[in-house]
């Protein structure tokens, strides 16, 4: 299992690239920003700093979408970063959830996600294409394409994920919904003539190590109500019976959603969440507790498992992790910084 961390860029530059560094002295492969331009900073000036100042950890946006930027110029953006990073950028993908709605704009299609996602492999892999009725080639592009990592929740995206994707994001660690996404991604593997067992699964979630399951739970409970949005926009397109009850249930008592609060500890958006459901959609309690449930997911496929370190006391998770569970578990990314 590899082991990756998401920062929400409200921190200082300064801060983001000494949590970058430390990570990868503790072994983490993987650092992931979100990309969600109106609420916090841009992440591919940060994910440059992060990459120049470490040797082997990986980098991507954790996610992005396909209309906030043109495809041509994530492609030259992500072919740039490969460039500075001799190779080390990922791009994590869906149909746009917070940088979409909080200019008052819904997600996307999935066409249009397949579409940008061709393009930009196309592009950073230097061919020449015919976009948007002109040819276009960055003959410059030269240190490879970024593995695609598709964000999904409903069945459609799921396949998506399948069809085009070099690996899934799936936003939660609870194992029943994990089996049940992963049975679409399968789908839409086959479908296509695809080796599913060649697609990497992440599983990312918030996580707080504590003996106090009362306040590891208040640290986390805003997770699974930024998880509630995605929800909410699959309720409305499917019927209840194509979904499972543990990812719907929660929500019956939402009233709404403040993107001003977003991933935000304490927030009032997370008062409709249960203790049941933070449990489920997180990994709370003793290290013992996270080693457990980190064994679990893995024997059902997950082969990231991705903090999102934003709930304080990043350093002190980081070194934990490093310690006593990567070791444990997972594969070490080992510096010398």
């Amino acid at each position: 299992m590899e082991f990756a961390f998401t920062l929400k860029p409200d921190m200082t530059p300064a801060h983001i690239v000494e949590l970058a560094k430390q990570a990868e002295r503790e072994g983490f492969g993987y650092g992931w920003v979100f990309d969600s331009h109106v609420l916090w900073q841009e992440p591919y000036p940060l994910m440059t700093l992060m990459a120049m100042n470490t040797q082997k950890m990986h980098f991507g946006t954790c996610v992005t979408n396909p209309v906030v930027r043109d495809a041509s110029v994530t492609a030259s953006l992500l072919a740039t970063l490969n460039r500075i990073s001799n190779g080390r950028m990922d791009m994590g993908i869906g149909r746009g959830d917070s940088s979409r709605r909080v200019m008052g704009k819904k997600p996307t299609t999935l066409e249009n996600l397949e579409e940008f996602v061709a393009t930009v492999r196309d592009l950073t892999g230097g061919k020449q294409i015919v976009y948007e009725g002109h040819p276009i080639q960055m003959s410059w592009a030269n240190a490879g394409v970024p593995p695609v990592w598709v964000a999904g929740y409903g069945p459609k995206a799921l396949r998506c994920a399948g069809k085009i994707g070099d690996g899934v994001i799936l936003q939660f660690s609870d194992p029943a919904l994990v089996k049940w996404c992963l049975g679409f991604v399968r789908e839409g593997a086959e479908a296509a003539g695809r080796d599913f067992s060649k697609i990497k699964v992440m599983s990312a979630t918030a996580v707080w190590i504590s003996d106090d399951l009362k306040a590891a739970r208040d640290r986390v409970r805003w997770f699974p109500a930024l998880v509630s949005n995605h929800v909410v926009d699959l309720v409305s397109r499917y019927k209840p019976e194509d979904l499972p009850p543990e990812l719907t249930t929660y929500i019956r008592n939402r009233e709404g959603y403040n993107y001003l609060h977003h991933a935000e500890v304490g927030s009032s958006n997370a008062q409709f969440v249960t203790d049941e459901v933070v449990e489920r959609f997180c990994i709370v309690g003793p290290v013992g507790e996270h080693i457990r449930r980190l064994q679990e997911l893995r024997s059902l496929g997950v082969t990231q498992f991705n903090i999102y370190l934003m709930c304080g006391e990043e350093e002190k998770t980081l070194e934990i992790y490093g310690r006593d569970i990567i070791p444990r578990l997972g594969s070490r990314c080992v510096s010398s910084l």
